[in-house]
């Protein structure tokens, strides 16, 4: 095949218009990496829970085929957990970020440009000898990704990034690959898909077109752009056309720069005083400074907010904002920031149980406007740029947040995330790693 394989490098030059989308998505994600350190549970029910082991958040074919409804709450199913022998995992979010790098990176290498959606999804546009050959290109995408990392993707390809979606959900169906590139094949599609499913229709818009009349996605394309656009504004529009097989997206493939970056969790057991709630406060400022670095972002300010139980006495709710007098990534000054903001917030007497940093006004970190008077000298600026730097090299050598500020608190600490049945982290963790014995 000449337009691409496992074997060849990856292509050079600029890109054309596309004239195809491919939607390269994983199947039952967060399982699939759990199964790739424990293929001895291929084939049984899998299920993986949310945060602090609460809803169920992905599941096995096997246990979807149990009637194991998605975002169910772990206790209403636990008999049929139990009865059927269904293996349960708490999340590997350190292990989930590492293997969806290794997806997107194979994906990197094979391809001329891909555009990441989420964490186990990616938009490559195809062009050229990549589009008149796109069944065996999404054959060979399918394969190598199987092959270097373990997981098992879906492929869905047609004109445009909506239809790609629809083509990827076919895919799943069992068929692996998808390619929608004749005009007969996007009109049977369109008649199947009910318009709830189109990418782009939310919940309140599609039970809008129900009422209205429009069932499919056959019918909604079907409309005038008038009628779409006074029913479904500008966006319905483009999702329409888009359905037509016109991209109305084009220009929009990049990632929108971001603007704001948040690190919120649920605590393991609730908080009441206010040390341990600043040692939370200070890890996820860290892991969003952390976030930062890696983007080659900077913060102009930082917010906060602390939310206590909804079952114990009067809910209370705070946030607060404070903005920088320069943007920066360091982690100290962005903790010195929230744990400020976090002292005016608090209350004695609420049992908190959720907390949240908030980086906003991000820019990026090597164009940034700076203070007039700067609170700190150059060299002492460049020589804490020096410290994370380091930091962050030693982190990813040697696992997450084995190097860390103090503010943050012992890793044991009881507010932690609840995670009583997390695998290991095998691709981040050195003592973690799995072990192979000779006998």
């Amino acid at each position: 095949m000449s337009s691409i394989s496992s074997d060849s490098p990856r292509l050079k030059g600029a890109r054309p218009e596309p004239m195809l989308w491919a939607l390269v998505d994983c199947n039952n994600f967060f399982v699939s990496c759990e199964l790739v350190f424990r293929p001895d549970l291929k084939g049984r029910p899998v299920v993986v829970l949310s945060s602090n082991d609460g809803c169920i958040v992905a599941r096995s074919p096997e246990a979807k085929a149990l009637g194991i409804g998605m975002g169910v709450p772990e206790f209403r199913v636990r008999p049929i957990l139990r009865a059927n022998r269904v293996q349960v995992f708490s999340s590997n979010y350190a292990l989930y970020a590492d293997m969806s790098a290794r997806v997107m990176a194979t994906l990197a290498g094979l391809c001329p440009e891909i555009c990441q959606y989420s964490i186990d999804e990616a938009f490559i546009p195809l062009s050229g000898a990549l589009a008149k050959d796109a069944f065996a290109v999404a054959q060979t995408l399918r394969r190598t990704v199987l092959k270097w990392t373990g997981i098992t993707v879906s492929v869905g390809v047609a004109p445009t990034r909506t239809l790609a979606k629809a083509a990827n959900h076919m895919a799943k169906q069992g068929l692996g690959v998808v390619v929608l590139d004749r005009a007969a094949d996007l009109s049977a599609l369109l008649e199947r898909l009910p318009v709830g499913e189109v990418w782009g229709i939310g919940r309140r818009l599609a039970a809008k077109l129900a009422f209205l009349g429009v069932s499919n996605a056959r019918v909604f394309a079907s409309q005038s752009d008038e009628w779409i656009q006074r029913h479904c504004t500008i966006g319905g529009l483009r999702t329409a056309r888009e359905l037509r097989g016109m991209p109305a997206l084009a220009g929009e493939h990049a990632p929108t720069p971001r603007h704001t970056l948040v690190v919120s969790r649920s605590f393991g057991e609730q908080v009441r005083d206010l040390p341990p709630l600043a040692q939370a406060v200070a890890t996820f400022t860290a892991r969003a400074a952390e976030r930062l670095r890696k983007a080659g972002l900077a913060a102009g300010g930082v917010g906060v907010h602390i939310r206590s139980s909804l079952y114990t006495g009067a809910a209370y709710n705070a946030s607060g904002q404070k903005r920088l007098s320069e943007a920066t990534n360091d982690t100290g000054r962005l903790q010195e920031a929230a744990l400020s903001v976090l002292r005016t917030l608090y209350r004695r007497g609420p049992a908190y149980a959720k907390a949240g940093v908030l980086l906003f006004e991000l820019t990026d970190a090597a164009r940034g406007q700076y203070a007039l008077f700067p609170e700190q000298s150059e060299a002492s600026t460049a020589q804490r740029a020096a410290l994370m730097q380091a930091m962050d090299a030693i982190n990813r050598k040697m696992g997450r947040e084995t190097l860390r500020l103090g503010a943050a608190g012992p890793k044991d600490a009881g507010w932690h995330v609840r995670q009583d049945r997390v695998s290991p982290r095998a691709t981040t963790e050195w003592d973690e790693l799995p072990k192979a014995f000779c006998r």
